[in-house]
């Protein structure tokens, strides 16, 4: 028995393979979409997958004004940030960011789901959102993905 083929392989910085990934987001949940993509910025989809390195794939996630949220989530959920001052606290609804920057949400939702260190914060730089259909990432080649194949 060859005991060297069961060695396990831990991806580091220079090994790990990243991809561009072009996801679009017409007509798709905004929460379940957004599990999804941070399960891609993670890496979690890949056999090589090493929790303390970022080995994800970057995002592109076009048509982001179509995302849904389904009931009143739109006006009733709040989202909370505070300035450090007294009296700093303000709060804003998906709809308010959305209106602001469709990236702003989904940065919010997206980070949310990833780990709360350094780490979390540089995969967080790999995602893109853009609004419309196009982006400027063509030379990238990404490949489109259809994110309701994913589990």
């Amino acid at each position: 028995m060859d005991t060297l083929s069961y060695k396990t392989i831990s991806v580091n910085k220079e090994t790990a393979q990243k991809e561009w990934v072009e996801i679009d987001a017409t007509g798709q949940v905004l929460g379940r979409l957004c599990s999804k993509v941070a399960k891609l910025l993670r890496g979690k989809y890949k056999a090589s997958f090493t929790p303390h390195v970022d080995c994800g794939d970057n995002v592109i996630i076009i048509n982001a004004d179509k995302v849904k949220l389904t009931g009143n989530k739109w006006n009733d959920r709040v989202y909370l940030r505070y300035s450090g001052y007294p009296g700093g606290q303000r709060e804003s609804s998906p709809a308010d960011l959305m209106k602001k920057s469709p990236d702003r949400l989904f940065r919010k939702v997206v980070k949310g789901m990833l780990p709360k260190n350094k780490l979390g914060d540089s995969i967080l730089n790999n995602l893109f959102v853009y609004a419309g259909s196009e982006h400027p990432h063509q030379a990238q080649q990404p490949k489109k993905t259809d994110i309701n194949s994913l589990k």
